[in-house]
């Protein structure tokens, strides 16, 4: 994956996470994996794990709770 779509896709994940008023401890891009980590800043509530995961840009999987928030492995 070049750089440029790493950015893009990116992008699109602030964006979606950004419109449902949460904010991103840590983004990034795994290149072994071919995958995202997404860290929040703050926990999401169980009930509402499902509207998140709908809304970003590829499919996502929820893996707990760390440090600061929520995370989740998004897949490229």
């Amino acid at each position: 994956m070049k750089y440029e779509d790493v950015w893009q896709l990116q992008d699109q994940i602030t964006v979606a996470v950004n419109a449902l008023e949460y904010s991103i401890w840590d983004l990034h891009f795994e290149r072994a994996s071919f995958v995202f980590r997404l860290e929040l800043n703050e926990k999401v509530e169980e009930e509402k794990l499902s509207v998140l995961l709908s809304h970003l840009p590829m499919s996502a999987d929820y893996e707990g709770e760390d440090v600061h928030g929520s995370v989740f492995t998004l897949y490229a």
